[in-house]
C-alpha cells in the first residue's frame, strides 16, 4: 500500500482556508512542535488557522476524508504535551478564533471563541463588576479552549472549582466534522462534562459560553512567613480544620522563593523556608472575620512575618512572585521539568519530606509550588540538559513524585492533564478494564481514533491510535460488548 501523504489534504485546506492560514514551511513549521513543556516534540505535517466554526469543521472533514490524525492547539501553554502535533497530521490552532461574541450579565454569562485568553474575559466584565473565576497562572496567554481541553484550574480552585465549573455550553467539532452544541441543561448524560477535560481526543471546541461570577464585596491577602514548610503546612491544616475556606492557599519553598527573588525580586520575607499566601474574599465582616482568625492561626504554627495587602497593587505585588514561579526557575536552573500531582492535605507534611529524599537521593534539586489548600502540588524539577545523565536522573525523580501521589491516594494530575508526558503512568491508577472503559467512551466519539491520538492512554485500546503490541481480540469485543474498528 502506498505511504499516506498530505498533498491533497493541503490542497484543500488552501482551497477552505487560503494560503495566509496554511503553513507548511518546515522553518516556521517548527514554532508549533511543542507546548509548554518543552521536551517533547514534534513537527507538525501542516499547520492550519481556522477562524469560523465552519472553517474547523470542513477542515476536519478532509482529514476524516484521507484519514489523517488532527491534533487542536491553542496557546500553547499546556504542560503535559497535550498540543503535542503529528508529524503526519494537521495541526488545528485556533489563536485566531479571539471574539467574544456577547455578553449576558442579567443570566451571568459570556460567550467567547476559544481562542479569547482567560484573562480577557475578566477585563472585558470587570468595570461592571463580574470576572470568570478559573485563573491558572498562564492567564494572561492562555485561551479558554485550551483550558476546556485540560479542566485547567488555577490558585483560586480551592473556593470557585476548576473550569468544569464555570462553562455552561459548547459548541464543538465532532472527530466526523460536524457541529454539535453541548449543554449543562441537556436531558440525559452529561456530554458537556465528558468533553471538557478530555485534552482534545473527543473533538475540537470552537464556541464557549462561560459563567461570570460577582466580584466579591471584599478582597483581603495574607502573606505569611515561616522557618520550613512543615510549620506552613500544619496552618494550611488548621485554617480548613477550622471551617475557613479561603478563595485561596498557596505555598513556596525556599528554592521556589529564590528563584522568584531572581526573576521578579518580589521581596518576600528574607530567609523564609516557606511563604503561604492566603487570600479571603466574599462579604465585608466576614472576611474581616476571616482573616483574624487566619492570623492567629499562621502566629500560633510559627509565622515569623506577617503582611497584608488590603489593595489591588499590593495583593498584586504578593502574587507576583507565586504567579511567576514555574518560569521563574529558568534563573537558577538551565533545564527543568514542571510536575503536577495531587495528594490529601493531611499528607502534604509526609509526601514534601519524601520529595526531600528523593530529591537528595538522586542529586537533583527539586523546587516545591503548590496549591496547599487542596494538595495540588507543583514540583519544579531542576536539571542541567548538558551534563550527560542529569535528565534521565531528573525524569526518575518525576515519576518518583507521581508515585508517592499515588501511594497516597492521589492523583497524578491535578490540572495539567495526561498528555504524552504521563500517559505511561495511568496503569498505576487504573487498572485494564477501567482503561478499557474509558477508550470506549472515546471511541463512541471518535471510533477512527483519528482526534488528537496518542495521548492520555498508555496502550492500543479499541481504537488503536499508539503504536503498541496486542495479541488476539480485545476481551470486550470477544465478550460482544464492543465492536472493533
Amino acid at each position: 500500500m502506498p505511504e499516506k501523504t498530505l498533498d491533497e489534504p493541503v490542497r484543500r485546506f488552501l482551497e477552505i482556508l487560503g494560503p495566509g492560514s496554511v503553513i507548511t514551511d518546515p522553518v516556521r513549521l517548527r514554532t508549533y512542535e511543542c507546548d509548554g513543556l518543552t521536551h517533547h516534540r514534534a513537527s507538525p505535517g501542516v499547520v492550519v488557522l481556522p477562524e469560523t466554526a465552519e472553517q474547523v469543521a470542513a477542515v476536519v472533514r478532509v482529514c476524516v476524508r484521507h484519514g489523517v490524525p488532527f491534533v487542536a492547539r491553542g496557546a500553547g501553554t499546556g504542560l503535559s504535551g497535550g498540543a503535542l502535533p503529528r508529524a503526519d497530521g494537521v495541526l488545528v490552532v485556533t489563536s485566531r478564533m479571539r471574539r467574544i461574541l456577547s455578553v449576558d450579565l442579567p443570566n451571568r454569562r459570556a460567550v467567547v471563541e476559544p481562542g479569547v485568553t482567560n484573562l480577557a474575559i475578566t477585563e472585558a466584565v470587570r468595570d461592571l463588576g463580574y470576572y470568570y473565576a478559573p485563573d491558572p497562572s498562564s492567564q494572561q496567554v492562555c485561551s479558554i479552549g485550551g483550558n476546556v481541553a485540560e479542566n485547567s484550574g488555577g490558585a483560586h480552585c480551592l473556593k470557585y472549582g476548576f473550569t468544569v465549573n464555570h462553562v455552561l455550553a459548547l459548541e464543538v467539532v465532532t472527530p466526523d466534522g460536524d457541529i454539535v452544541e453541548l449543554s449543562n441543561t441537556d436531558p440525559g448524560y452529561d456530554l458537556l462534562g465528558a468533553f471538557v477535560g478530555s485534552e482534545g481526543t473527543l473533538g475540537v471546541t470552537t464556541k464557549v459560553t462561560v459563567r461570570l461570577t460577582r466580584a466579591p464585596q471584599a478582597v483581603t491577602t495574607l502573606l505569611a512567613a515561616f522557618d520550613d514548610v512543615e510549620g506552613g503546612g500544619r496552618a494550611v491544616s488548621a485554617i480548613i480544620g477550622g471551617g475557613i475556606l479561603p478563595a485561596a492557599i498557596e505555598m513556596m519553598d525556599a528554592l521556589a522563593i529564590e528563584a522568584a527573588e531572581a526573576a521578579v525580586a518580589c521581596a518576600y520575607p528574607e530567609g523564609a523556608g516557606a511563604v503561604l499566601i492566603v487570600e479571603l474574599d466574599g462579604p465585608a465582616p466576614e472576611v474581616a472575620h476571616q482573616f483574624a482568625e487566619v492570623r492567629r492561626i499562621c502566629e500560633e504554627n510559627g509565622a515569623f512575618e506577617l503582611r497584608t495587602a488590603a489593595d489591588p497593587a499590593e495583593r498584586a505585588a504578593v502574587w507576583k512572585g507565586r504567579k511567576s514561579a514555574f518560569a521563574a526557575v529558568g534563573r537558577i536552573s538551565p533545564a527543568y521539568i514542571v510536575q503536577d500531582g495531587v495528594v490529601p492535605r493531611t499528607a502534604l507534611p509526609e509526601v514534601l519530606a519524601a520529595i526531600d529524599r528523593i530529591s537528595l537521593e538522586h542529586g537533583i534539586r527539586v523546587a516545591n509550588v503548590f496549591h496547599a489548600g487542596d494538595g495540588n502540588l507543583h514540583p519544579l524539577v531542576l536539571f542541567d540538559d548538558g551534563e550527560p545523565g542529569t535528565a534521565e536522573r531528573a525524569e526518575l525523580v518525576s515519576g518518583r513524585i507521581l508515585d508517592l501521589c499515588v501511594e497516597h491516594g492521589g492523583s497524578i494530575t491535578g490540572e495539567h492533564g495526561v498528555g504524552v508526558d504521563k500517559s505511561r503512568y495511568m496503569t498505576k491508577m487504573f487498572s485494564d478494564e477501567d482503561l478499557a472503559t474509558m477508550q470506549l467512551v472515546r471511541c463512541a466519539f471518535d471510533p477512527a481514533g483519528l482526534s488528537n491520538p496518542g495521548k492520555i492512554f498508555p496502550t492500543p485500546r479499541l481504537c488503536g491510535e499508539v503504536p503498541g503490541v496486542r495479541k488476539g481480540a480485545h476481551p470486550l469485543v470477544e465478550s460482544g460488548q464492543a465492536e472493533q474498528f
